[in-house]
């Protein structure tokens, strides 16, 4: 179940999923084809549509009278498209032509062969832990642990998790299982695939953490290395996530401001560090009682002069909850530029003459007018920032408070007025008022 983002309701999204037995006689299941929302259809229409796929599925697509029959249009339709589909995104083996007949003129020389008589033992996927492989190899990850001194069994067990965690993110005992049932990734880092537990996968990641600041500062300067960047620009935020347990034992665990909305739960705050290319350069987890603007100052810290050998020092992007006065000084101090909403309305100030309004545009494509502005207030640089479809936004928003307010004010002065006296003229108490 999920919202619609065409409709905006919330409904089923549907697969078609295959049946099957794997090599321990498990029953296991794995999606052939994602249908998407189908709204109109009715429990019945979806029941025959499975039918007639399977059907099809069986007779490789050739037997018409075997088929459930049905002269429901929408159910042919949709089962013809979804076989398509199967057919040309190789999704099910389906035979070509005629039993034994090669086709010609096309310089390709296709055999039909019964698959009744294939046998598989051990299939395992590995197309993307071999490419998430030989990601961890550009990030010289492995070089960097032995350097800090990990024996080459530690090594190999840590790329086994960070790659797992890439291609299925899941907890460790279902990690396990999908190393052990469905993946390739210990050939790939030649660990033993026996010695694999969640136990084992718990250890490493507790490792991994130890490692957390130098690992960071690594990857921030290979990555520059790798895609020639320079950070120039730094955006720095922070969400939090809460947890469903008590969390007793907790030094970080606490109540705060929850972005739910709820205040029965403990949380963490997560603080993040990311150039504009969307890579992390650093982050923290920190107490779920810490104010926004009380973060910054230990992240500004770990903000290195030079991430890469041509890097400059960074201008810090922070939004308007963050940007105290005591925080852009701070800030300025340690040397950095920033860029941020400023946190009161600024309203004496002019435009220079001559000043040029630029026009750029959002992601929807909307226009946004650009122009330099002056004020006695300090020497920062100022942008006034126009744009026409967030004015008609902030207009709506405001006409339907105000309409709202209004229609809730005539609604108490009625039942006020309604209460004041009884059918004899008697005076009563209003129970509302204004």
């Amino acid at each position: 179940m999920r919202t619609n983002p065409a409709t905006g309701i919330y409904s089923g999204y549907y697969r078609l999923v295959e049946s099957y037995r794997n090599f321990d006689d498990r029953v296991c299941h794995r999606t052939i084809l994602n249908a998407g929302y189908l709204d109109g259809l009715t429990a019945g229409q979806l029941n025959l549509i499975q039918k007639i796929l399977t059907a099809k599925v069986n007779n490789h697509g050739q037997s018409l009278f075997e088929l459930p029959v049905t002269d429901d249009t929408t159910v042919i339709h949709y089962a013809d498209k979804f076989y398509s589909r199967m057919v040309a995104e190789n999704r099910i083996d389906v035979l070509v032509g005629k039993q034994g007949q090669k086709p010609s003129g096309n310089g390709k020389d296709i055999q039909a062969i019964d698959i009744n008589s294939i046998r598989n033992k051990d299939v395992r996927e590995i197309g993307a832990e071999w490419m998430s492989y030989q990601a961890t190899g550009q990030l010289q990850i492995a070089l960097f642990l032995e350097q800090q001194g990990w024996e080459q069994d530690d090594i190999k067990l840590a790329l086994t998790h960070i790659i797992s965690r890439a291609v299925y993110p899941a907890s460790e005992l279902e990690t396990t299982r999908w190393i052990k049932e469905n993946s390739s990734v210990c050939e790939v880092t030649s660990y033993d695939i026996e010695r694999v537990t969640k136990d084992r996968l718990y250890a490493i990641s507790k490792k991994l953490y130890s490692e957390k600041e130098a690992l960071e500062q690594h990857l921030s300067v290979r990555t520059n290395e790798l895609f020639d960047i320079e950070d120039k620009i730094m955006l720095y935020d922070l969400t939090n996530t809460y947890f469903e347990g008590r969390k007793q034992g907790s030094n970080l665990a606490k109540y705060g401001r929850n972005k739910e909305k709820r205040n029965d739960v403990k949380l963490v705050v997560l603080a993040l560090v990311v150039n504009p290319e969307g890579f992390i350069k650093y982050s923290s987890i920190l107490e779920g009682n810490m104010s926004d603007s009380k973060t910054l100052e230990g992240m500004i810290d770990k903000l290195r002069i030079k991430t890469s050998v041509s890097a400059k020092k960074a201008l810090v992007v922070i939004d308007a909850g963050i940007a105290t006065d005591d925080n852009l000084k701070m800030i300025k101090e340690k040397g950095y530029n920033y860029l941020c909403v400023t946190r009161s309305s600024l309203k004496d100030y002019h435009v220079q003459a001559g000043a040029t309004t630029v026009t750029v545009t959002d992601n929807k494509k909307q226009k946004i007018d650009l122009c330099h502005v002056t004020s006695g207030r300090n020497t920062d640089y100022y942008l006034k920032v126009e744009s026409h479809a967030k004015e008609l936004k902030e207009r709506s928003m405001n006409e339907q408070f105000r309409s709202r307010f209004e229609a809730e004010l005539q609604k108490i002065d009625r039942t006020g007025t309604g209460n004041k006296e009884n059918r004899n003229g008697h005076k009563m108490d209003s129970k509302r008022g204004c």
